[in-house]
């Protein structure tokens, strides 16, 4: 097992000690952070995922986000493109139903797509990450894959903010070709902002 592998079986084991109130409480935090990042604050066309596996909850940021009139679009597994995501809109009366790795997201047919050049910002989950901007995720290479071209074109949007509990920063992440750093990471004691990504 690699050193990547070790390190995402060590960090999910730890999210998913956490009680449920050690949850609810990083949720609440992890907001109060959000608020103070202008990359999160200023985004009308945001996408978000549901928590999943111990990873920090975003449902808080969802509500928040409701009630500032921004448009909330979750991740969907691509029907044709390998290892890709669609973002589909997401609101409170968004009927969800389980894909193949037991993930909610919204049920076909889907009220509205938007391309992921069109976002202004994602909120995605991650497993570990560093303050260079690193970022370990899953191991399915979803969110790199679709993301792909910020790095090809050098692109400044969308965003790319990594959420995650704070005990799941590591000194340094073994960076492959194909990762697209983050914008930022905030957790629910900090914001992580890599000098090169300001």
């Amino acid at each position: 097992m690699d050193a990547r592998n070790v390190l995402r079986k060590k960090m999910r084991t730890a999210r998913r000690a956490l009680s449920p109130l050690q949850q609810k409480s990083a949720a609440r935090n992890l907001l109060k952070q959000l608020k103070k990042a202008p990359q999160f604050r200023t985004a009308k066309h945001l996408a978000l995922y549901l928590g999943n596996d111990g990873e920090i909850d975003p449902n808080e940021v969802a509500q928040w986000c409701w009630k500032q009139g921004k448009i909330i679009y979750l991740p969907v597994l691509h029907p044709l493109a390998h290892n890709r995501l669609w973002f589909v809109r997401y609101t409170p009366r968004t009927p969800l139903t389980k894909n193949c790795y037991g993930i909610a997201e919204p049920k076909s047919p889907y009220r509205s797509i938007r391309p992921a050049k069109a976002l202004d910002t994602v909120l995605l989950p991650l497993v570990a990450f560093d303050t260079q901007g690193g970022r370990l995720g899953m191991g399915g290479g979803y969110y790199d894959r679709t993301f792909s071209f910020i790095r090809q074109f050098n692109l400044s949007k969308p965003r790319l903010i990594g959420l995650a509990h704070d005990f799941q920063k590591v000194e340094k992440l073994p960076v492959a070709s194909w990762d697209v750093p983050l914008t930022l990471v905030v957790t629910d004691a900090a914001i992580y902002a890599p000098k090169n990504r300001l």
